[in-house]
């Protein structure tokens, strides 16, 4: 066989691969090891939060009932299948446990409460102290049997204590959070579509496009954030999308001049001159040629935006201005702790909640900075 046909085609790269520079990036993210571990832990959780309803709820995960398998928790079954004449079933209640155990099984979550029910049988009034500060006999007070009773197990205790309206703080901590961190993540991400896309059209097109957006940002950023966001969710009927509207008028302005200042500084390079000269439109030049530099930077802001827009929205809830009546919220749990300083687990929960969550994405970002530094990564 001659030399030619013994010769084999290259194979071509992988698509989906890292760049030796992002590769380089990540090494040096993984290298700050309180960053790296931050990361996988505020990731453990936040995934777990995703499923609090298999953690925590007032529904079995699974039942059996009269050979038929059911699943309460993502399905809701009027009362009448078991017996009743509800529209919704009660599955804590006395006559479907009895009705469900006559007939079949139930397998329960870890914490048989959801963030909005209300336990029947604390032995006094809310709010109550975690059962493990209590003795048997009184955290089993509530229930007919006392101690005895099967029905004063570790699932219907209440770990961190109860509310003022009786409802599991522990509950509504996990509810809280996953709410706390889905409005978080997508006020960041609507911020920074916004903000960049507004520090992208400066930084491009300069002159007179750049000067009047300028003095508008200028404007805009010198209003009373706080009394407006205030006055407004007044205003409106409280509600998450509503909220998050109302926060995105100014949350996006912190992005853009990070932005803008990239792409002044890069739409003179030798390769955007190029780039036009050949016929290439302006906004394929941005988005391909100049977004991806601009990005690097930005990138290194969204942990820290993250976690300021986890702090609004419990600073507005601690005023009553956030989510709605009922809602499971971080700040809502501190306002309970301030109006019954006889309960310090109210107020305890919720700090260390925060703090767990505020200070993991103050170590992710911290590391995310230290990636991105171009005296790490090109040295």
């Amino acid at each position: 066989m001659s030399a030619v046909a013994r010769l084999e085609p290259a194979a071509a790269p992988r698509k989906g691969r890292l760049s030796p520079t992002n590769r380089r990036r990540w090494e040096n993210f993984k290298a700050n090891r309180r960053g790296y571990w931050s990361l996988w832990i505020f990731l453990v959780l936040f995934v777990l939060s995703l499923f609090a309803g298999f953690v925590a709820n007032d529904r079995p995960i699974i039942a059996s009932y009269k050979g038929e398998l059911l699943f309460p928790v993502v399905i809701d079954y009027p009362e009448e299948k078991f017996g009743g004449f509800l529209a919704e079933t009660d599955y804590r209640s006395d006559f479907i446990q009895d009705e469900i155990d006559a007939h079949g099984w139930t397998v329960w979550p870890p914490i048989r409460y959801s963030y909005r029910t209300t336990n029947s049988n604390i032995p006094h009034s809310a709010p109550t102290r975690p059962f493990w500060l209590m003795s048997g006999e009184e955290r089993c007070a509530g229930y007919p049997q006392g101690a005895t009773d099967p029905a004063c197990n570790w699932s219907n205790l209440n770990w961190l204590g109860t509310d003022d309206q009786a409802r599991d703080v522990l509950a509504r901590g996990i509810y809280g959070f996953r709410i706390s961190v889905l409005f978080g993540l997508a006020l960041t991400i609507a911020s920074a579509v916004v903000g960049v896309t507004a520090g992208a059209v400066q930084g491009y097109f300069g002159g007179w496009t750049d000067l009047l957006m300028q003095r508008f940002i200028e404007i805009w950023s010198s209003m009373p954030v706080l009394y407006i966001l205030l006055i407004i969710a007044a205003i409106l009927p409280p509600g998450f999308w509503i909220l998050l509207g109302i926060m995105l008028l100014f949350s996006w302005v912190g992005f853009v001049g990070v932005v803008r200042a990239e792409f002044l500084r890069a739409r003179n390079f030798e390769y955007v001159r190029a780039a036009r000269a050949l016929g290439v439109g302006n906004g394929t030049i941005m988005y391909r040629h100049l977004l991806p530099n601009a990005m690097v930077a930005t990138l290194t802001f969204l942990p820290f935006i993250l976690s300021g827009s986890i702090t609004t929205l419990t600073s507005l809830d601690f005023l009553g201005f956030g989510m709605p009546p009922g809602s499971p919220s971080l700040g809502e749990l501190i306002a309970q702790g301030k109006e019954n300083l006889q309960a310090p687990w109210l107020g305890l929960t919720a700090f260390v909640i925060m703090s767990l969550m505020l200070s993991l994405l103050i170590f992710v970002g911290e590391a995310t900075r230290d990636a991105f530094d171009p005296r790490k990564t090109f040295r």
